[in-house]
């Protein structure tokens, strides 16, 4: 069982950054992937980026690309979210959530990831 926690969540102006954080609380999930979610007020919870545990493969959502970046310091045990050029419509909270996967694989789809954070919240003001 792995238990993750978000923490780096907060307000800011548009046009502004913020860097989420997420680690397990014990153990390690050096060998899993890592994808960050989010779930905006009224929607659905969607895909925002992922990271395979080798770390060389990345993905995004289209709406974060080129202005989102995740990476992963194993030795830490933490992968991150850099958030630049952040936008009203990014307001929402964000899920970390570990999948065990292949070397190079980058799940997408929640179905696909076997433990969930608790969610931190970011809110992004015009």
């Amino acid at each position: 069982q792995v238990q993750l926690v978000e923490s780096g969540g907060g307000s800011v102006q548009a046009g502004g950054s913020l860097r989420l954080s997420c680690g397990p609380s014990g153990g390690t999930f050096s060998s899993y992937a890592v994808g960050w979610f989010r779930q905006g007020p009224g929607k659905e919870r969607e895909f925002v980026a992922a990271i395979s545990w080798s770390a060389r493969s990345t993905y995004y959502a289209d709406s974060v690309r080129g202005r989102f970046t995740i990476s992963r310091d194993n030795a830490k045990n933490t992968v991150y979210l850099q958030m630049n050029s952040l936008k009203p419509e990014d307001t929402a909270v964000y899920y970390c959530a570990a999948s065990r996967t292949g070397w190079d694989t980058v799940p997408k789809a929640g179905y696909e990831y076997n433990y969930w954070g608790q969610g931190t919240q970011v809110t992004v003001s015009s």
